[in-house]
């Protein structure tokens, strides 16, 4: 079987195989004040009110999202096996820290596909797509995060929300922990603003000015997402952590 080289000097065939018997690495009822608490929204357009059109905004940034296109390259890249069914799905991801480089494993754990009453308007009601997951065993974090599009039938107006808790492992590191303090955080929060814009960006692009959405790059059974994520000459120089948990 060929060596499978869709990261930075890392092959993730083997990784993946491993990271099947790791275990989400916590407990919801653990959760609390003390952990970092993130919403995220970002406006996407708009289409008629009431239920999504068949090739509207709505559906658009659905399978965007369903391929985690929307994530951006120079932060965050994954790797997964491209038959796998969303829930369930283990992916491995690339965290990208200036010249650090962390390898994490996360697991979708929720696929969320309803129509829910507004928050702060249960009479209103919002069609919701979208998919969360939670961190495994040997991340640098734990927690969860869902990305969900949201159409709002009475107006039409879709928007993409991100929500995650999250906390940093213990046991980390020094040079881990003191990394992630000074790049993480705000990196984090980066990522979900450039989420949300890339997003809106190949909506925009294929809907109004009829480009072809992103197709799903996969190289021996392994889907590489983005599909736009290419290696950098930074790889040469840079600081790699292997499951740093």
């Amino acid at each position: 079987m060929s060596t499978v080289r869709l990261l930075d000097r890392i092959d993730p065939r083997p990784v993946l195989e491993a990271q099947r018997t790791r275990k989400v690495n916590f407990d919801p009822r653990e959760v609390d004040d003390s952990w970092h608490h993130d919403t995220s929204r970002t406006t996407l357009g708009a289409e008629a009110p009431g239920p999504p059109e068949p090739d509207g905004v709505w559906r658009t940034a659905c399978r965007l999202v369903e391929a985690y296109e929307f994530a951006d390259p120079r932060i965050i890249r994954a790797v997964f096996a491209a038959d796998a069914p969303l829930q369930g799905r283990d992916m491995l991801l690339e965290g990208r820290f200036a010249v650090l480089r962390f390898y994490f494993g996360v697991r979708v754990t929720d696929v969320i596909d309803e129509e829910r009453p507004r928050d702060g308007d249960p009479s209103a009601q919002d069609r919701i797509w979208g998919w969360a997951y939670e961190t495994l065993e040997g991340h640098l974090e734990r927690g969860r995060m869902s990305y969900e599009v949201v159409k709002h039938q009475d107006s039409g107006a879709v928007e993409l929300v991100i929500k995650a808790y999250s906390e940093l492992a213990p046991a980390l590191g020094v040079v881990t922990a003191t990394g992630w303090r000074v790049f993480g955080r705000r990196t984090q929060l980066r990522f979900y603003r450039m989420c949300g814009r890339r997003l809106a960006t190949f909506v925009r692009l294929h809907l109004g000015e009829d480009q072809p959405v992103p197709q799903r790059r996969i190289v021996d059974g392994l889907t590489l997402a983005p599909s736009d994520a290419e290696p950098s000459w930074w790889h040469r120089v840079s600081v790699r952590r292997h499951q740093p948990g």
